[in-house]
């Protein structure tokens, strides 16, 4: 199989942001967004997927945090819909329950070629670390919608937001482990009925 890797840009007048990503790496992440708490949840994905990623964003801050994450969520999905090409050979299918001391995520997702997203995260707070924690959904919209999958994220318990955002982002990065994996047995297959993603 070739490698799985992809590298993608996109500049606007609001954002600018460089990804490369390889699907089969070994969880090593060298992110820079400007902003502290989102480089820690995309340094959580990268590290428990098993992607190798780096993330440069400069963005608009001193407007708010808004076209930066939103920007990092389109780039990032452009960029796994890119390594994952034809999605030959893949699971297709992911999902993980994850906990984080007191917090409960559970994320499920289909690499099926179609975004989608439907996502529950009742945050407590309008801030977390410094991210607005509304940006959290958005983004993880952005790269369902961009990244071409169906994604169901929700959250089944917890007090502490970054608890709570943390096992969230975990949960997805496992999710997507799962959903990125080779089947033995599909081959060079889509799987799909359709034989086409």
């Amino acid at each position: 199989m070739p490698p799985r890797t992809a590298h993608v840009r996109r500049e606007t007048r609001e954002s600018r942001v460089d990804v490369v990503l390889n699907l089969d790496g070994g969880g090593h992440g060298d992110i820079t967004t400007g902003i502290g708490f989102l480089d820690h949840m995309l340094d959580s994905l990268t590290r428990h997927a098993r992607f190798d990623l780096t993330l440069r964003a400069e963005g608009d801050l001193h407007v708010d945090q808004h076209h930066t994450a939103e920007d990092v969520g389109i780039t990032l999905g452009q960029a796994l819909n890119q390594a994952l090409g034809e999605r030959r050979g893949i699971r297709r299918f992911g999902d993980a329950v994850v906990p984080l001391d007191e917090a409960l995520a559970q994320v499920a997702i289909d690499l099926g070629g179609r975004g989608w997203a439907s996502i529950d995260l009742p945050f407590h707070g309008p801030m977390i670390g410094g991210l607005s924690s509304e940006m959290i959904p958005h983004l993880l919209q952005a790269f369902a919608m961009d990244g071409r999958f169906s994604l169901h994220a929700r959250l089944l318990a917890g007090e502490n937001d970054h608890h709570r955002a943390e096992a969230t982002f975990k949960a997805l990065a496992r999710a997507l482990d799962d959903a990125t994996r080779f089947d033995p047995r599909l081959g060079s297959e889509v799987p799909s009925t359709k034989g086409v993603i």
